[in-house]
């Protein structure tokens, strides 16, 4: 009898201690559907290094990955060799659950603390809207396999307002969510999401000026406003970043040398419909100027993968630049451009005019400014 009472108290203990093994750590498991690939590739930032680990799945899509953060951490799931990602947030001892489908990526449901509860319920809110993005997405992308052709232009130019359309409703309901929750990392994570990306400095301002308490002081919130405080020195109405580059004869071109007339930069890319487009335009409005006023430079974000040698590049009848260093180029920075093509139009005075303004119409655009 006491041998037998022994074996149980050791069976206890041992169940026990695995029990309370099992507690440590952090777990993040869940299944998605409709994956193609046999893995996930995890990746997050750990010391101020980049870990990539590889997740493997069942032919059920069910994952289980345990990690040991120090401290909140993000986790990037990627699915199908990075055809789309989910971000999962965790920290220490936390068990995080994913579910959802692998074709509807934004609408995969991550839980188990208050920030991926909170950033869920978000989505959930906004279904609706997350589907018809999600739905316009996809016919870009197939548009853009279809051979180009005026009715098919039309058709993708109108796909692009619509998207335009999706995405400031949902920035509108991410500001709401934001100025409920003033004081929540969950907020933070939304103003990174939906606001950050934004060709209006101001906006950034604007919806970090909601926040408040000890979450301020978090290295996210000090990131966030590091960066807003950069930006808006390239916003409308601030005087223009100093820049120096090179032309494709490797002279060099400093901003200095326009003082005194019209600015405009035009950031551009040497593949793709929307930039040819963009440039056939601004040939247009060129020929309505006066040299001696008006000067253009445009930069080629991506000239180190696709060289600058097609003939609308070529007869260009004024600076062209292609930036070697691409999206990473300083001026990019500087100037906060974050997609192409992208126009910035700089007066005489050396002050930022307008953002994001249209190629067709900036010559109207500078008249109106000189009658002034």
């Amino acid at each position: 009898m006491a041998k037998s009472s022994g074996i149980l108290f050791f069976l206890v203990t041992l169940w026990m201690a695995l029990s309370c093994g099992s507690r440590e750590g952090t777990f993040i498991k869940g299944k998605i559907g409709h994956l193609d690939s046999t893995y996930i590739l995890a990746t997050y930032l750990s010391s101020d290094s980049l870990v990539i680990d590889t997740i493997p799945i069942d032919g059920k899509g069910r994952f289980s990955y345990v990690v040991n953060p120090d401290t909140l951490t993000a986790y990037s799931l990627y699915l199908d060799q990075y055809e789309s990602a989910v971000v999962v947030f965790a920290d220490r001892n936390d068990h995080i659950t994913v579910n959802g489908d692998a074709q509807s990526p934004d609408m995969i449901k991550v839980v188990g603390n208050e920030v991926n509860d909170a950033l869920t319920l978000f989505k959930s809110e906004n279904e609706d809207l997350l589907k018809q993005r999600e739905l316009l997405l996809a016919n870009l992308r197939l548009s853009s396999e279809l051979d180009s052709g005026n009715s098919h232009s039309r058709s993708r130019q109108e796909e692009l307002l619509k998207l335009n359309v999706l995405n400031h409703e949902l920035t509108l309901r991410a500001e709401e969510t934001i100025k409920e929750n003033p004081a929540k990392m969950s907020s933070l994570i939304l103003i990174n999401s939906f606001f950050v990306q934004s060709d209006n400095p101001t906006v950034l301002e604007r919806v970090l000026g909601y926040m408040q308490g000890e979450i301020m002081e978090s290295e996210l919130a000090m990131t966030l406003k590091a960066y807003s405080e950069m930006i808006n020195r390239s916003a409308e109405g601030a005087r223009m970043p100093f820049f120096t580059l090179k032309d494709e004869d490797g002279e060099e071109i400093r901003s200095n040398d326009f003082r005194g007339k019209y600015l405009l930069l035009s950031f551009v890319s040497t593949a793709g419909d929307d930039s040819r487009e963009t440039i056939r335009q601004l040939k247009e409005e060129y020929e309505q100027m006066d040299e001696e006023e008006v000067a253009f430079v445009t930069i080629y974000i991506d000239s180190d993968v696709y060289p600058v040698g097609y003939s609308e590049s070529d007869s260009l009848p004024w600076i062209s630049i292609p930036e070697k260093k691409g999206w990473g180029a300083e001026i990019v920075e500087s100037y906060n451009v974050q997609y192409i093509p992208y126009n910035i139009l700089i007066a005489p005075d050396g002050f930022i005019n307008a953002r994001n303004i249209p190629a067709h119409g900036i010559a109207e655009v500078i008249a109106e400014a000189s009658e002034d």
